[in-house]
């Protein structure tokens, strides 16, 4: 795999895994009562989903292997765009439902 994709897939990597410790030991209480925590994690977030954006231009192929992909670059592009319209509910059910595929999926393909 090319390096500039490497990058990336190390980039999503660190940023899944940053979201995850972020997050840890929180609960949704947590993340709505603390303005720095969703912060934080969206930016991540908006890495995660440039990231992505990128191997998209140059490598379509590698995002087959990455589980919702295309929800993720979507995700990214409400955070940017939709800031004003951002709802903690949302994020957090990313965080809980979709995180750990990212993580496994991201760790699979540095594996190679």
């Amino acid at each position: 795999m090319e390096n500039k994709i490497l990058k990336h897939l190390f980039d999503i990597h660190e940023a899944a895994l940053a979201v995850r410790g972020f997050v840890q030991n929180k609960s949704f209480e947590d993340y709505a009562e603390n303005e720095l925590l969703p912060n934080g994690v969206e930016r991540k977030f908006e890495i995660i989903g440039e990231a992505l954006n990128r191997i998209n231009k140059d490598n379509p192929s590698v995002l087959d292997k990455i589980r919702e992909c295309r929800s993720i670059i979507s995700f990214r592009n409400i955070l940017i765009h939709g800031y004003d319209n951002i709802d903690d509910r949302i994020v957090w059910s990313v965080i809980e439902e979709d995180l750990e595929n990212l993580i496994q999926d991201a760790d699979a393909l540095l594996s190679v």
